[in-house]
This record gives C-alpha cells, sequence and structure tokens, in this order.
C-alpha cells in the first residue's frame, strides 16, 4: 500500500483507527475456548465487526509467539483472512526486530515475503545497517520505534546529548538519511502531548503511528491538536479499550459499538483540515 493508497483510504472512510489484535486468551470470552482455533476465531468476529470503522490492523506478534506453531498458525491465518476479506486494510506486524544486518534481513523476508504484511515496527537503537534490510522491500513500510508511550520511555528516549538534542530527536533526524515518507513511519505514544509538536518540526510529513489512547491514557483530541497534518499523518491504534470493551457473547458486536464511536470522533477531527 502506497502512501497515497492510505491517505485516500483515511479521507474515504473518514477513519484513521487502527486496531491492536493484542490477543490473549486469558481475556478472550470464554465460550471461544470450545473452538479449534480460539485465537483465530476471535480475531475473525473482532475484524468483521470493526472493519467498516478502521483502516488498519495490528497484530502484536509477543501475544501469538508465546503459543508456539499453534499462535504463528493464528497470526497468519489473521492477516491471510484480512487480505482475503477486506483488501483496503493496511496491516501492521507489531513486532519490534531490529538486529545486525544477516538477521535483520531473515526478519524482513519472514515478515514480508512469508506472512504478506504491509508494515513492521523496527527497534533504530542498533543503527542503519539493523535497519536497511527491511527497507529493500519495495511497497513495504518499517515502522521506526521513536518515542513510546510507556514511563520508562523517559528513561533514555528523552535523555539529552551536550548539545541539547534530545535521543528520540536524533532517531527521527538520523533515520531520514535511510528513508522517506513513502516508506517510512515513526511510532510516537499518545500520551507524549505536546512534544508532537517537536516531533513534527522534524518530520512534518511522514505517518506517525501512535499507541496509548484509551487504556494508557493519552488523549484523542491532543494528538490530533498537535500531530495532525494536511493529510492527516496519523494511524492512532486502540487495543484493550476495543476488543475487550466486552466478554459477553455480545464482544464482537460491542467491539464494532467503541470503534463506531472513535471513528465518528476521528471524523470530527478530519474536519478540521477539510
Amino acid at each position: 500500500m502506497t502512501k497515497q493508497e492510505l491517505v485516500e483510504n483515511i479521507f474515504r472512510k473518514q477513519s484513521f483507527l487502527c486496531v491492536g489484535l493484542d490477543t490473549d486468551l486469558k481475556k478472550v470470552p470464554q465460550h471461544l475456548l470450545n473452538e479449534e482455533d480460539p485465537i483465530f476465531a476471535f480475531n475473525k468476529a473482532i475484524i468483521d465487526a470493526t472493519a467498516p470503522y478502521c483502516v488498519a490492523y495490528k497484530p502484536n506478534l509477543a501475544f501469538y509467539e508465546c503459543f508456539g506453531l499453534k499462535g504463528w498458525m493464528a497470526f497468519e491465518k489473521t492477516i491471510n483472512y484480512i487480505k482475503e476479506n477486506y483488501p483496503d486494510q493496511f496491516i501492521i506486524a507489531d513486532a519490534k526486530r531490529g538486529d545486525i544486518g544477516n538477521t535483520s534481513a531473515m526478519y524482513a523476508r519472514c515478515f514480508f515475503d512469508e506472512t504478506g504484511v504491509d508494515s513492521l515496527t523496527v527497534a533504530p537503537y542498533m543503527g542503519e545497517d539493523s535497519v536497511t534490510p527491511f527497507l529493500q522491500y519495495e511497497g513495504k513500510w518499517v515502522i521506526l520505534l521513536a518515542l513510546t508511550s510507556n514511563k520508562g520511555s523517559h528513561d533514555f528516549q528523552l535523555t539529552e546529548s551536550t548539545e541539547g538534542e534530545r535521543l528520540f530527536e536524533k532517531v527521527l533526524r538520523v533515520s531520514q538519511q535511510w528513508a522517506n515518507d513513502e516508506q517510512m513511519m515513526y511510532v510516537v505514544g499518545a500520551t507524549q502531548g505536546r512534544l508532537f509538536e517537536d516531533i513534527r518540526k522534524i518530520v512534518p510529513n511522514h505517518f506517525l503511528l501512535v499507541p496509548g489512547v484509551g487504556a494508557q491514557g493519552g488523549s484523542l483530541e491532543e494528538v490530533c491538536k498537535y500531530g495532525m497534518t494536511k493529510d492527516c499523518g496519523l494511524l492512532v491504534n486502540s487495543s484493550r479499550g476495543i476488543i475487550y470493551a466486552d466478554t459477553t457473547e455480545r464482544f464482537a458486536e460491542v467491539a464494532g459499538e467503541k470503534a463506531r464511536e472513535l471513528q465518528q470522533q476521528m471524523a470530527a477531527c478530519l474536519q478540521t483540515i477539510g
């Protein structure tokens, strides 16, 4: 999916919602545990209910890898189901990979050649040669960790150099030498508030993947106020607030309602840029 295709889809659906598929078998409705593949059964129901209101899905690999082969099979079935039934959805594998060059090349082959996702989250802290193998795939995206939503982000990411440049700012500045805004996005947590202003000074045109709205306390209005561009420039992720909004047999219906509520808020935000 190109940047222009993503932008067109956002304005067509009046949504920049990404639904996080962090599927935890301890939290899914108990009746699904009788299914042959409860992870996929849960995901399929959530996808069918939320697809009209979102433009992206983001399965977090930790919730699949922990189950070994069965988890990987559920992950692949989920990806294939989205691609076959909702081809306009942007698929993000939230795996946070990044290693020495030949290892990154194998990770890239796994996610882009084998599973066929559109994008992959990548950790930048081993430098350029750990990221560039992911950039060799035409039409695929790297989503680089920049300023995350967790409390521990302040331990390193806000550390200043002697020149006063914060570490996340250096990541943004240097990484632009590796790829442009047609192939690279950045993870910026919704909890970072007005720091979006500082980020936009460095990357005015890149898309930002924004976790942390809802359960983690991030404000959609604040994210849009300081982070939105003329092309929207945002994919705002919600996981727990949508997929675990209900634990009864109505779970999918309620998830759809929660996704629709967010979509309506996003539509109002998009109206401000026309």
